[in-house]
């Protein structure tokens, strides 16, 4: 099967952004996978190109482009999880969490966008989560982030539609990727023993890490990935996974104080 679009895959090293890249290029997609990592997907697909990005330079982010040429299809995958209080995250684990997950995602798009206005339309798929739509504690500044990935889909829908250029996002609920692994930074002075929040830590940290680990497959998202570029009538958006089936429906149909204390349930807050 072969197709000629174009696709940019960002944080394609691993996970489910790795899982993306290969599928899309099994269907015949042409495929630049960019990460920090490229030699980590040497090899992978024959219509995958792997290629280096840092999505915290604005300079780097050009030379990507440039290097790629016109894209159709941009997947913004990248992003991390900080694990940490607000009380005790200080401004550089602030900055550096919406530098990757939000700023790179914007970096992205307005280096890809004007490309495609030119060439009369466009995909942008944002990765987001469902906790773009769900609070958690200890992942304040990750939730931030991705509720504003969710607010930048919004809005972009509405200013790229007269172009022809659809944006969706897809919300993941916990996969099994090496998230937990590698993909959350924990605040040390979130997890010292002697921390206010110690108590919090200890009952909430190892349920999370046990639900990524023991998450969904990451081909799921990959698979509704080319299932949004496909079909243009495709929703704004996707929940992907057990976790965001259950909970973002009920995040729709439930009065804030309602969803707040089904949560505070679920995970004994």
């Amino acid at each position: 099967m072969k197709n000629e679009k174009r696709v940019l895959v960002t944080g394609a090293s691993r996970g489910m952004g790795r899982e993306t890249a290969r599928y899309l290029a099994a269907r015949g997609y042409r495929v630049f996978a960019a990460t920090r990592r490229p030699e980590e997907l040497e090899g992978l697909e024959e219509r995958l190109t792997p290629c280096r990005v840092d999505l915290r330079d604005a300079a780097s982010v050009r030379e990507l482009l440039e290097a790629t040429g016109p894209v159709d299809v941009l997947v913004n995958n990248a992003g991390y999880g900080l694990v940490s209080t607000v009380e005790e995250a200080d401004d550089a684990l602030m900055r550096e969490q919406f530098e990757v997950n939000l700023f790179g995602l914007l970096r992205m798009c307005r280096e890809t966008i004007p490309g495609m206005r030119e060439r009369g339309g466009g995909v942008i798929v944002n990765i987001s989560s469902f906790l773009g739509k769900i609070g958690l504690p200890l992942l304040t500044f990750y939730n931030a982030s991705k509720y504003a990935v969710e607010g930048v889909t919004d809005s972009l829908r509405y200013e790229l539609r007269p172009f022809g250029i659809r944006v969706h996002s897809v919300m993941p609920g916990f996969f099994d990727t090496c998230f937990a692994r590698s993909n959350l930074v924990t605040n040390p002075l979130t997890f010292a023993e002697d921390s206010p929040y110690a108590p919090l830590v200890a009952h909430l940290a190892p349920q999370i890490v046990e639900q990524i680990n023991n998450g969904d497959d990451p081909e799921e998202v990959a698979r509704i990935v080319a299932e949004i570029i496909e079909d243009p009538d495709a929703p704004a958006r996707r929940a992907a996974g057990a976790k965001a089936r259950y909970f973002v429906p009920m995040r729709r149909e439930l009065e804030d104080e309602d969803f707040e204390a089904r949560v505070r349930d679920y995970y004994g807050l």
